[in-house]
C-alpha cells in the first residue's frame, strides 16, 4: 500500500507541475535494404488538473492510513 501511495502522490505532482506525462518514441519509417529511417517523436500523455489533485490526496491518505495501522 505504502508503494502505491508514494506512486499517486508522484503522479499527482507530475499532472499538477506539467500537465501530463511526456515521452519519446522511435519508429522506423524506412527499412530498404541496408538503409533504415528512423523518426523520435515527442508524445504528451494529457492529465486533467482535477485528476492529479485526486490522485496526490488519495496518495496521501494511503500513506496516512497506513501509518496509523502499523
Amino acid at each position: 500500500m505504502k508503494l502505491i501511495g508514494v506512486a499517486l502522490v508522484i503522479l499527482g505532482i507530475v499532472a499538477l507541475v506539467y500537465g501530463g506525462i511526456s515521452y519519446n518514441r522511435e519508429r522506423t519509417v524506412l527499412d530498404v535494404g541496408g538503409i533504415k529511417a528512423t523518426v523520435t517523436e515527442n508524445k504528451t500523455f494529457p492529465i486533467a488538473p482535477v485528476a492529479g489533485v485526486i490522485s496526490l490526496i488519495g496518495g496521501v491518505a494511503l500513506l496516512v492510513v497506513r501509518r496509523r495501522t502499523v
